[in-house]
C-alpha cells in the first residue's frame, strides 16, 4: 500500500485535532489581552495616586488616544506617603527627646560664639574668625525665638523699620545715637540712614559717589561692604540696582549683621584677619570701607591685597574715614595730623604698587581703580618694588585658605586694552548671557550648552515652586538661601520676585561654580554644610536645598544640617528640599521630630521620577 502523501498527512492531523472552541488558548490573543489588562491596572493605579489630576480640555478634544500629562503645573498631587516601601533607619541618637535649647541660646552663633573665641589668639583678630564646634561639642536642640517675636516688616518697608523684640539690642542705638545708625522708637527700630562717615546721611553720601562712578549705568552690579555697620550703604545702593554683600564681625556693638538681615539687606559675618574671604577671585565690581578700622597698610598690605584678589579687573575701591581728608577731620578723630598724613602716604604708595589708579578724592571718600589687566603692572613691577605675584595654583580658593602677601595674577591677555578673563555685560543683560568663565571653558564640565540648559531647567522648577508654595507668589519672602547654587540658575529664575539670594557653593563640590555665579551679577559664598553658616538665627525667609543631603550623606549627620536650617530660617519661613526619594523620606521622619510638618510631593518631573520634594511651609503659622 502506498504511503500517504504530505498533504494527506496534514489533512488526517486536522481531522484528528479539530480547532479549539476556546479563543483564549490562542497565544497571540492571550498576549494581547494580558498587555491590555496590565496597562489598565498601571493607569488606574497611577490615577489613584494622583487623584487631583485632570486631563487638559484641549488635549481631550484633539488627541485620538489617551495621553496623560503628570507634570502639569496647574494641579498638585496630594502629599505622598512612602512609608510602607521606604523604611530607613534613623540616626543612632533618639530624636524623640529633641527639644528646644535654653532661652540664652536665642541668638546662638555656633561658629562665632563669644565664649568659644576666648580659646584663640587675638593676634590680627584671629579669634573673630570662624571657629566651629567639633562633632562632640555641637548643640543638638532647637533654637528658640525671643519672647514677643513678630513677623518682620515686608520689603521695602523693612529697609527702614524692624521690630525691637526681634533684635532686642539697645546698645547700638545708644552708642551711635549721635550718628543716626539706628533709633529705638517705642516697639520699633528705625534706620534713618546715618553712619559714622555719613554726616549728611547715606543717601547724600551715595549721591556724591554717583558723581564719580557710573552707579546707574549697569556697569557696577556687585559690591562688597567691609565693616558694614547696619548695612545702610548696601540698602541704598539697591536704588541703583547694585547688589551689595555687607560683611562685619560679631563685635561689641551687638548684632550689626542681624540688624542688616532683619532689614532685608544681604549680609554675613566675616572679618579680614587670617584667612581669605570666602569668595573667588574677580568677584566684585566695587569694594567699600567706611571707617571700618581695617589696618590696610600693616602686615605688608595683606588686607588690601585680599581686596585686590576679589575685585574684578577694572573694579573700584572706595575708602572713607581715616586717613582720607585728614586735614579737616584730624581734630574730630582725635589724631595727630602728621600721623594721619604719613598713613595716607603709605596707603597711596601701596595702592600704586598694586597698579591701582586713584581717580578721585572728594569730601569724605577717595576712589581707586584696579587695572583691567596686568601687562603694564608686570613691566613696572621692579621699578615700583611691587609685591610679588602669587604662585599659588588656585586664585579662587577661599575656604579656610590663609592669605598671602602677594598680588593675585590676572588671566593673561594679548594687548593692553583687553580685559583679563573677559569683559562683563552691563546689568541686567549679564544675568542670562553666557559668562566669560563659561565661554573660555576654564571650568571643566561647564559648556555654553549646559549653561543654557541649566537656565531653562531652573525656570521650569521655579515656576513649579510657585504652584506648590503659594506664599512665594504672595511676596512673603525677602532673604533666600540656596544651599547648593550650582550655576546660579535658581537665583536667576527668582529675579521675578522681590528677593535676593545668598548662593552658597560647597567648598568641596566637584565643580567650583561660584565664579560663574558672580559673573552673572549675583552674590554668594563658599560653604561647608557640616558646619554652621556665618549668620544669626532667624535671618532667612526661604531655604532651598537641591541635592545637598545626597552630597553630604557620608560626610556628616543629616540631623546637624537640618538643625542648622532650623536655626537660620525665620519662624514663618519655608524650606524646599529636593533629593532622591529615599533621602527625602529619611529627612521627613527627622523633620517630624523637629515639630515641622513637612509634606512630600512629586517634583515637576511627575510621579515616575525618583526625585521628590520635601516642602515645609510655615507662612501661615502663628508667631
Amino acid at each position: 500500500m502506498a504511503a500517504p502523501t504530505q498533504p494527506q498527512q496534514q489533512q488526517q492531523q486536522q481531522q484528528s485535532h479539530p480547532p479549539s472552541s476556546n479563543p483564549f488558548k490562542r497565544p497571540l490573543l492571550r498576549l494581547f489581552l494580558v498587555t491590555i489588562f496590565c496597562s489598565l491596572a498601571y493607569i488606574l493605579g497611577s490615577y489613584s495616586n494622583s487623584s487631583n489630576f485632570t486631563l487638559p480640555r484641549q488635549q481631550e478634544r484633539n488627541s485620538p488616544c489617551l495621553q496623560l500629562n503628570f507634570t502639569t503645573h496647574n494641579h498638585v498631587s496630594p502629599p505622598l506617603n512612602f512609608e510602607p516601601l521606604h523604611k530607613l533607619p534613623l540616626p543612632q541618637e533618639s530624636l524623640k527627646n529633641l527639644s528646644f535649647c535654653p532661652a540664652n541660646f536665642t541668638n546662638y552663633l555656633p561658629c562665632h560664639d563669644p565664649y568659644r573665641e576666648k580659646r584663640f589668639s587675638v593676634f590680627r583678630f584671629s579669634h573673630r574668625e570662624r571657629h566651629c564646634p567639633e562633632s562632640d561639642e555641637k548643640v543638638r536642640c532647637l533654637i528658640p525665638r525671643p519672647k514677643g517675636y513678630r513677623k518682620p516688616f515686608p520689603w521695602p518697608q523693612s529697609r527702614d523699620l524692624a521690630w525691637f523684640k526681634n533684635v532686642p539690642f539697645k546698645r547700638l542705638a545708644e552708642y551711635k545715637k549721635s550718628q543716626n545708625w539706628v533709633r529705638l522708637e517705642g516697639d520699633k527700630l528705625v534706620f534713618p540712614g546715618g553712619g559714622t562717615s555719613f554726616p549728611k546721611g547715606v543717601k547724600s553720601y551715595v549721591e556724591e559717589i554717583n558723581k564719580v562712578l557710573p552707579l546707574k549705568s549697569g556697569k557696577i552690579r556687585t559690591a562688597l561692604d567691609v565693616g558694614c555697620g547696619v548695612a545702610s550703604f548696601g540698602a541704598f545702593l539697591m536704588d541703583y540696582n547694585i547688589l551689595t554683600l555687607s560683611m562685619a564681625p560679631r563685635d561689641i556693638h551687638e548684632a550689626q549683621v542681624q540688624f542688616a538681615l532683619e532689614r532685608g539687606v544681604p549680609a554675613m559675618l566675616g572679618i579680614l584677619s587670617t584667612y581669605r574671604l570666602p569668595f573667588p577671585s574677580r568677584s566684585f565690581d566695587m569694594a567699600h570701607c567706611s571707617r571700618c578700622l581695617v589696618r590696610w597698610t600693616e602686615y605688608d598690605g595683606l588686607y588690601l591685597l585680599e581686596i585686590d584678589r576679589v575685585l574684578r579687573p577694572g573694579g573700584y575701591w572706595i575708602l572713607s574715614g581715616p586717613p582720607i581728608n585728614w586735614r579737616f577731620n584730624y581734630k574730630g578723630w582725635e589724631r595727630k595730623p602728621e600721623d594721619l598724613e604719613n598713613e595716607q602716604l603709605r596707603l597711596e604708595d601701596l595702592a600704586r604698587r598694586l597698579c591701582w589708579k586713584k581717580i578721585a578724592e572728594r569730601g569724605q571718600f577717595a576712589v581707586w581703580q584696579k587695572p583691567t589687566n596686568h601687562l603694564h603692572c608686570t613691566q613696572m613691577k621692579k621699578s615700583w618694588k611691587s609685591p610679588p605675584f602669587c604662585a599659588t595654583p588656585d586664585p579662587d580658593a577661599g575656604w579656610y585658605k590663609t592669605m598671602d602677601s602677594c598680588i593675585t595674577p590676572l588671566p593673561n591677555v594679548n594687548y593692553i586694552r583687553q580685559v583679563s578673563g573677559g569683559a562683563l555685560e552691563k546689568w541686567p543683560q549679564r544675568l542670562n548671557v553666557v559668562p566669560p568663565r563659561v565661554k573660555s571653558r576654564t571650568i571643566q564640565g561647564i559648556s555654553i550648552k549646559s549653561f543654557s540648559e541649566d537656565n531653562q531647567l531652573w525656570k521650569t522648577r521655579v515656576s513649579y515652586y510657585g504652584v506648590i508654595l503659594k506664599s512665594l507668589s504672595d511676596n512673603k519672602y525677602r532673604n533666600i538661601m540656596d544651599m547648593n547654587a550650582g550655576l546660579g540658575g535658581f537665583a536667576s529664575a527668582m529675579q521675578k520676585y522681590p528677593v535676593w539670594v545668598m548662593n552658597t557653593v560647597p567648598y568641596d563640590a566637584k565643580t567650583n561654580t561660584l565664579g560663574i555665579v558672580f559673573e552673572r551679577g549675583l552674590i554668594g559664598t563658599y560653604m561647608n554644610w557640616c558646619e554652621a553658616f556665618s549668620t544669626y538665627p532667624r535671618t532667612y525667609d526661604l531655604v532651598h536645598a537641591n541635592g545637598i543631603f545626597s552630597m553630604y550623606m557620608d560626610k556628616c549627620d543629616f540631623v546637624d544640617i537640618l538643625l542648622e536650617i532650623y536655626r537660620i530660617v525665620r519662624p514663618q519661613g519655608a524650606v524646599i528640599i529636593r533629593d532622591h526619594v529615599d533621602v527625602i523620606m529619611k529627612l521627613k521622619r527627622i523633620t517630624d521630630q523637629m515639630r515641622w510638618h513637612g509634606q512630600v510631593s512629586h517634583s515637576e518631573k511627575g510621579p515616575f521620577n525618583a526625585e521628590k520634594i520635601l516642602l515645609v511651609d510655615n507662612s501661615e503659622a502663628e508667631v
